[in-house]
């Protein structure tokens, strides 16, 4: 048994082990990164001591929150687009923005056998297919430039389930609500074969997600330190293994 003496000693071992300046990181991260950037951020702490406190959206409607001063250190976006407009409207800090992941967009159904799911999608024997709001997800803007490319936009569209993330398209799909989603790969990396099917990358616009280190995080050197801790071997390896590629 331990004494009160001895339980003292150990608490200021443990005390001893842990970083002495633990800080917290506030990230606004696309919901298609939701899985990944909750490893990533676990390892962080795990390595660091710094909790990073993630916020899960749609890209769009983060950055609406950004702009209206929500107080987010650092920016996941799922395009390279909000990053560089944060940077250009003096939300964003120059010098900081880069690739963290280029997304692949996938349909997705449990009840399909999507060996060919380009003959699927023109067969049309479904009611519904789930996608992320285009306005907002940059996956849904994927969605509807590759339905556009196949000349599917006209019969699919009365079919259209809108999410307002790509989160809830999943979620329609896993609920029965649509028999098919275009989702992000990353999240269906782990289903069986057959049902998903990865649309050619040449019918979509590329997916680069960028980060951002955003003026509210600008002195925060942990925030600095968890963007770094991204680019780094270890969580590249996450990042692939999770369905995304750098390129």
């Amino acid at each position: 048994m331990v004494g009160a003496r001895g339980i003292g000693a150990l608490a200021v071992l443990l005390l001893s082990a842990l970083p002495a300046h633990a800080a917290l990181v506030r990230a606004a991260v696309a919901a298609n990164f939701t899985k990944v950037a909750t490893e990533l951020a676990a390892r962080f702490q795990a390595a660091t001591g710094n909790e990073v406190r993630l916020s899960f959206g749609a890209t769009g409607a983060l950055y609406a929150q950004i702009t209206q001063g929500a107080p987010f250190d650092a920016l996941l976006s799922a395009d390279d687009r909000r990053t560089a407009t944060a940077i250009a409207e003096g939300l964003g800090v120059p010098g900081t923005e880069f690739t963290y992941a280029v997304g692949r967009l996938a349909l997705y159904s449990p009840l399909f056998d999507l060996t060919d799911g380009e003959a699927v999608l023109r067969a049309g024997d479904f009611q519904h297919i789930a996608i992320a709001d285009p306005k907002t997800a940059p996956y849904g803007a994927a969605a509807m430039a590759m339905l556009e490319k196949f000349g599917l936009t006209e019969g699919a569209a009365p079919r259209i389930v809108t999410g307002e993330s790509i989160s809830q398209a999943l979620a329609f799909v896993e609920s029965g609500s649509a028999e098919l989603g275009l989702v992000a790969l990353s999240q269906v990396v782990d289903k069986p074969a057959t049902q998903i099917w990865l649309v050619p990358p040449e019918n979509y616009p590329a997916i680069r997600q960028n980060a951002v280190l955003l003026k509210a995080g600008e002195t925060n050197e942990a925030a600095r330190a968890f963007l770094d801790y991204l680019r780094g071997d270890a969580a590249i390896a996450v990042i692939k293994a999770a369905g995304y590629t750098l390129e």
